[in-house]
């Protein structure tokens, strides 16, 4: 079976069946969350290629474009005062 790509982002994937259904790396175990908490880290772009040779370059930055679109702020409401 294969794994659901979204258009906008076809190097993340969604699947139940994978990392609970957490978005990840092409379908691999790897986790957009693990990858942004490396990022964050201070963990450079060749350390983590370097620990996990699965991912690519292009991996690191389809991460950050899809944790840059799920921010994005699509309407505002206004509560109740």
């Amino acid at each position: 079976m294969e794994t659901p790509r979204s258009t906008a982002h076809p190097r993340i994937t969604i699947d139940p069946t994978i990392c609970h259904g957490q978005p990840t790396v092409r379908g691999l175990r790897y986790p957009v969350q693990n990858v942004l908490e490396y990022l964050a880290s201070g963990m450079t772009e060749a350390e983590i290629l370097a620990d996990y040779p699965d991912l690519e370059a292009e991996d690191l930055r389809a991460c950050q474009a899809y944790a840059a679109d799920m921010l994005q702020v699509r309407s505002i409401f206004r509560l109740a005062s």
